[in-house]
């Protein structure tokens, strides 16, 4: 028996009322988590993880790295050139390949999410994610943080396969990061916050995605989009079968992704 405010409850009891009892849920369906930001420390421990691994294979010029990034299209490095051949005739002719998306790379979408080199890219998607992750992942519960954070990404890497330079390489969980900063500013604008302190933020990350050098506004401005229609979807959605709206809507974006990917397939096959 187990001592109760008033008498005693048997074990059984304890159990079966738990199960029956309905779980806190989040303003938007969401289960509520018991402890803060436990995804947020899992992503942010798969980026770290894989950082690591790219710099112990060498970093940006390690087989590892043309693996994991994302590429328009494979491209054949021979005596110090690129060359628009077949993955068979660059290695019939000695070349090394570089695999890409629309020649059969179809990991890279999602790999080149968790993907960094240098450490102040993943130094600052790290601390956004730090900052950002946990305050949606308590308010929107963990599944629909996780879904958010990872279709986010991939909306941003549909946007670098669309209109990024069909050789060049991009890599990052800033497409991401900049999904989560849209939904925050969604989420903060649907409870009538002050969101101004927020839109500096964005403010000056727009401001570099545009005017600094070596960074994909693609993937930037991709992921943003996709933060704030899978937000929107989030918290808009009426109460009434509101997980059935928010699955639709997710189902709707990530049709959409998978579009994009075949469109532009077909463009460089």
């Amino acid at each position: 028996m187990r001592d109760a405010a008033v008498g005693f409850h048997c074990p059984d009891c304890i159990a079966e009322g738990r199960r029956t009892t309905r779980q806190a849920r989040t303003a938007y369906g969401g289960l509520r988590p018991g402890s803060t930001g436990l995804v947020s420390k899992v992503l942010i421990g798969i980026n770290v993880a894989v950082w690591v691994a790219l710099l112990g294979a060498g970093g940006s010029g390690s087989r590892l790295y043309e693996q994991l990034v994302i590429r328009p299209k494979g491209i054949c490095l021979s005596r110090g050139a690129g060359y628009d051949v077949s993955h068979g005739q660059c290695s019939t002719g000695g070349g090394l390949w570089l695999p890409g998306v629309s020649d059969g790379a179809w990991w890279q979408p999602l790999t080149s999410m968790f993907a960094h080199t240098e450490v102040l890219h993943i130094g600052f998607n790290m601390l956004a994610l730090w900052v950002l992750g946990p305050q949606l992942e308590h308010v929107l519960g963990r599944l629909r943080f996780t879904a958010l954070y990872l279709l986010s990404g991939l909306v941003g890497s549909a946007a670098v396969y669309l209109l990024s330079p069909e050789f060049t390489p991009t890599l990052g969980a800033s497409g991401a990061i900049f999904g989560l900063m849209a939904a925050l500013l969604v989420i903060a604008y649907k409870a009538r916050a002050d969101v101004s302190q927020l839109m500096i933020w964005i403010g000056i990350n727009a401001a570099l995605t545009f005017f600094a050098s070596g960074i994909s506004w693609q993937g930037h401005v991709g992921g943003f989009v996709g933060g704030l229609v899978l937000a929107g979807v989030l918290a808009y959605s009426p109460r009434q079968n509101r997980t059935t709206w928010q699955v639709a809507g997710f189902a709707g974006v990530a049709i959409l992704v998978a579009l994009a990917f075949v469109l532009r397939t077909a463009a460089l096959s």
